[in-house]
């Protein structure tokens, strides 16, 4: 909850920051004299947007589950050895990480009764059906979060290298240009030098702690993961007769 409501000041501090430059600067002139680095930096910030929202959809809606409620509720069916009541349940929230894990743990138990393992054997044929439906589905928890870390540092390069471009064309000005045109183009090259790095941060730092807020959600949902497995795997084996 903290770690939240920190990243929301800093970003309300950035945007404060960045709607008080944009009363000095003119953003649009800013834009122009950066050049292609400009459009190429508005391209990853497009994919960034597009990335975030895909990310918020599958972390914070498709996701969103009370996993308390639902492990006391899969508890009651376990402990009273309703086994097929406890997959019915899983199944109807197999959209979700966590459901399908379940499900796919709590069907593999099944079948290990059906089959007529006992003992050890049907304590490592639980274990592995819920390790497998983990390994298959927990990866899709994170995946495309470091997409956000190449966008920023990508999109901070970039800045620089505008930055090196406009510096040697200021510099080129002074030593080849008219002298009529020497002040033009200097004025040009240093716009262009520190635009491209201004905008290219402007991306950048947005881009970090969007990636910080996603990734915190799916720590969360790996951690709920990890400890419900745990508690449904014990109270299957309390409840399991040798």
């Amino acid at each position: 909850m903290k770690n939240n409501i920190l990243k929301a000041f800093l970003l309300v501090v950035l945007l404060f920051s960045v709607s008080s430059l944009s009363a000095a600067v003119d953003v649009v002139d800013m834009f122009i004299d950066g050049g292609v680095f400009m459009y190429i930096i508005s391209f990853l910030l497009v994919i960034m947007i597009i990335l975030a929202i895909i990310k918020y959809w599958q972390l914070s809606i498709k996701e969103k589950l009370n996993t308390h409620q639902f492990y006391l509720k899969l508890k009651g069916y376990i402990k009273n050895n309703q086994i097929e009541e406890a997959i019915r349940i899983c199944a109807q929230f197999k959209k979700t990480t966590i459901g399908f894990i379940f499900w796919n743990g709590l069907l593999g138990y099944n079948d290990g009764l059906k089959s007529g393992k006992k003992g050890m054997q049907l304590k490592q044929h639980l274990q592995n059906s819920f390790d497998e439906a983990g390994l298959q589905a927990i990866p899709h928890v994170e995946g495309g979060l470091f997409w956000f870390d190449i966008i920023a540092q990508i999109s901070t390069l970039l800045g620089l290298l505008g930055t090196i471009f406009g510096l040697v064309a200021a510099f080129d000005s002074l030593a080849n240009a008219p002298e009529a045109d020497k002040s033009r183009l200097l004025t040009e090259g240093i716009s262009m030098a520190m635009g491209t790095t201004a905008y290219g941060l402007i991306v950048a730092i947005p881009t970090m702690l969007i990636k910080g807020g996603l990734q915190s959600r799916s720590d969360k949902i790996i951690n709920d993961i990890d400890e419900f497995s745990v508690k449904t795997i014990n109270q299957i084996t309390y409840s399991m007769k040798d």
